[in-house]
């Protein structure tokens, strides 16, 4: 089975096909307003990063939601679903036209900062919202079809978002030569919130209640609070989807060490503080192999896990990682970094793949909006503790071979931890929601 005999399998049902256009909407949009914040607010390029200054930057975009977040992921199990996805991007849309307007009045450091807390309220919208996204994916197709949809979706979704940032780049370099860079901006924004619009357009087609979940419940802080920890205590009686997100927790922890190590040593090891542009080419270099890694992934799982089943294959993709951070382990060049990190980025999306489909096959409706939540801090808090490990234990220019051994090493064992704890749950329990790809039996229709 390939990734696209999966989107194939999963597009013949029309919710999903709806759906997924909503998330290529939306993504898209979020593509655009990346691109827009970043060139609005890029620092001075004579500034030379450390590791505490990426620290920072992961902080203020991961943080504020990974701490809010699972409390008002309450949310997502006590609302009709396809009235929140209607009105987080209703919201994401009119917050696009504020910066819109801001960035075209050309407002000073005030206004800078404005932007900054409006795209960091954007990207916080935007994670609540795929995790409302994925708890209604249940509710589009059948049962069986859990790993061929989370096979298909992360193919689709990166192409968006990249196609959505070309666009905003070369409105940026077309408009800002005829224009002034500040309107080129705004224009971006405002492209933005019209993709955001075309979201919220086709969530309209969406029944009442047809997205989950079945009642609606009021509740208040201390009620959100009770839910909050009756999620925690589903997900930890669900062993298969418990052990998913802590394998997915500590190779994001790995995947964030790596990412800021190569950072540091591209920006201050390979090039002095002055060849910017240098850097930044190398950069991009390394950034396009990261996610061309990303993006192979849905093909290679696609590949694999029919034979390997979820378990094996999950195990495999450990295993392979570990052993390509042995490379820049023994040499460090640019060539062995872009090697590493496209394998390393590979096998971590294999690994994320696999585990959504343990979370969508073994959490209840009911939980399941709190869960991807908790999901989402697991995976993006990580990154902020990496950078934070990174910035006490290596060196300025990030170069420390000892380092990548220990992140080889550190996969390896999560390998076998994984293996042994997976094989007391048993391989059938893995398999759940698999059974169109695996071949296996079929469940029933979620109709």
């Amino acid at each position: 089975m390939s990734a696209v005999t999966g989107l194939r399998q999963v597009w013949r049902q029309p919710r999903f096909r709806r759906l997924l256009w909503v998330k290529l909407w939306f993504q898209s949009a979020d593509g655009m307003v990346q691109v827009g914040v970043a060139s609005h607010t890029l620092l001075s390029p004579e500034r030379q990063p450390g590791a505490w200054a990426i620290v920072g930057v992961l902080a203020v975009t991961m943080l504020p939601f990974s701490i809010v977040g699972p409390f008002v992921s309450v949310v997502i199990d006590r609302w009709d679903r396809r009235r929140t996805l209607r009105g987080v991007d209703t919201a994401r849309s009119l917050l696009c036209l504020l910066l819109s307007a801001l960035v075209g009045w050309r407002a000073g450091g005030a206004g800078t900062v404005a932007v900054l807390a409006i795209a960091l309220v954007l990207m916080g919208l935007g994670r609540f919202q795929v995790a409302a996204l994925m708890a209604s994916l249940p509710h589009t197709i059948y049962g069986d079809e859990y790993l061929a949809a989370n096979t298909a979706l992360p193919l689709i979704g990166p192409f968006t978002l990249m196609a959505g940032a070309l666009v905003a780049a070369a409105i940026r370099l077309t408009l800002g030569r005829l224009t002034s860079p500040d309107v080129a901006d705004g224009v971006i924004f405002l492209v933005a919130g019209a993709l955001f619009g075309a979201s919220v357009i086709q969530c309209r087609g969406f029944a009442r209640r047809s997205l989950g979940p079945e009642q609606a419940v009021a509740s208040s802080l201390g009620r959100s609070l009770r839910d909050l920890r009756a999620a925690l205590a589903h997900l930890a009686a669900r062993s298969p989807a418990l052990l998913g997100v802590v394998t997915v927790a500590v190779t994001r922890l790995v995947f964030g060490f790596v990412t800021v190590t190569v950072i540091l040593i591209y920006r201050n090891h390979f090039h002095a503080v002055d060849e910017v542009d240098a850097a930044v080419a190398d950069l991009a270099l390394w950034v396009v192999a990261t996610g061309a890694g990303s993006l192979v992934a849905s093909a290679v799982n696609a590949v694999f896990a029919p034979r390997l089943k979820l378990r094996r294959s999950v195990v495999a993709a450990l295993a392979v990682a570990a052993l390509c951070q042995a490379l820049p382990a023994s040499i460090i060049t640019r060539g062995t970094l872009v090697a590493a990190s496209f394998c390393l980025a590979l096998c971590a999306q294999a690994v994320r793949i696999n585990v959504d489909t343990l979370v969508q096959a073994h959490v209840d409706d009911e939980f399941k909006g709190r869960v991807l939540v908790i999901y989402d801090l697991a995976f993006n808090a990580p990154l902020v503790l990496a950078g934070l490990v990174v910035a006490l234990v290596l060196p300025a220019d990030g170069l420390s071979r000892v380092a990548f051994l220990a992140c080889a090493m550190a996969l390896a064992v999560l390998a076998v931890v994984f293996a042994r704890r997976s094989r007391a749950i048993g391989p059938a329990e893995f398999d759940r929601g698999t059974e169109s790809v695996t071949g296996l039996s079929t469940g029933a229709a979620d109709e």
